[in-house]
C-alpha cells in the first residue's frame, strides 16, 4: 500500500481569499500597499519567505511582514476558506483501499491543523506536518526528508500529491513518486516542466490512478 503526502493549499482546500487577503493587509501595514488588481494566486503554494521576497521585500523586513499577514490570517483568514468539491469521498476511498495518508504543507503546523479539524479532514491523515512559525522546514524538500525519517517510511513507497512546482521538485528530490493535481493553482505547464509523472483533473480520479500506481 502507498503512503500518499498530500498537499493542502490549492490541493485540498481552496485558501485564496484568505491567504491573499492577508497578503495585502501585510504589505499595506509594511506601508508598499498593492494594488486592487493584481494577481496573487501564485502566492498560493510557496512559503510565505518566498511570497514576500518575490514581492520585493528586503530581506530584514521579512519577518516584519509575516508578523502582519499573521495577525489577520490567524484570526480571520484561516477559516477564509473551502475543501474542494469530491475531496473528503477521495480521501475516504483511499483510507478504505489501505493507504496511509499523511499531509506535507508549507504552511504552519500550528495553522494547518486548525484547517483541517475545522474542516473534517484529520481522521483521514495519519500524521500532519507542515512548517515551523520560525520558517524551519518552510523548504518542501526540506519538510519530506524530514516526513520520510520521522514516519520511517521508504520514499519508494510514498507518492507526493499536490498542485504546484514546489510539490513535485521536492518529492523528486526527495526519490518520491510525483501526483500533480489541475484544480489547484498551478497550470498544467508549470507542473509538467516540474515532471510530474501523473497528472489529474479531478478528486475522483485519485484512488484509482494512487492504487494502479501501488498494486
Amino acid at each position: 500500500m502507498a503512503a500518499i503526502f498530500l498537499d493542502l493549499d490549492g490541493t485540498l482546500t481552496d485558501p485564496q481569499p484568505g491567504i491573499t487577503r492577508s497578503i495585502r493587509y501585510a504589505m499595506e501595514k509594511m506601508e508598499q500597499p498593492l494594488s486592487e488588481d493584481e494577481d496573487l494566486d501564485w502566492t498560493i503554494g510557496p512559503s510565505l519567505w518566498e511570497s514576500f521576497r518575490q514581492l520585493g521585500l528586503a530581506e530584514e523586513d521579512l519577518d516584519h511582514a509575516i508578523g502582519y499577514y499573521r495577525e489577520r490570517y490567524t484570526d480571520v483568514g484561516l477559516f477564509e476558506n473551502r475543501v474542494y468539491d469530491g475531496i473528503p469521498e477521495a480521501l475516504e476511498s483511499l483510507v478504505a483501499a489501505k493507504h496511509s495518508l499523511y499531509l506535507a504543507t508549507a504552511k504552519p503546523h500550528a495553522y494547518a491543523v486548525k484547517i483541517t479539524a475545522h474542516f473534517g479532514l484529520t481522521p483521514f491523515l495519519k500524521t500532519e506536518y507542515g512548517a515551523e512559525l520560525n520558517g524551519t522546514r518552510s523548504d518542501k524538500s526540506e519538510l519530506l526528508r524530514y516526513a520520510l525519517k520521522s514516519s520511517d517510511i521508504d520514499a519508494s513507497d510514498a507518492i507526493m500529491v499536490g498542485d504546484r512546482k514546489h510539490d513535485m521538485l521536492a518529492a523528486s528530490a526527495n526519490g518520491i513518486t510525483t501526483l500533480g493535481v489541475l484544480w489547484g493553482y498551478g497550470s498544467k505547464d508549470e507542473l509538467q516542466s516540474a515532471h510530474a509523472e501523473y497528472l489529474i483533473s479531478s478528486p475522483q480520479q485519485l484512488n484509482p490512478i494512487i492504487s494502479d500506481w501501488a498494486s
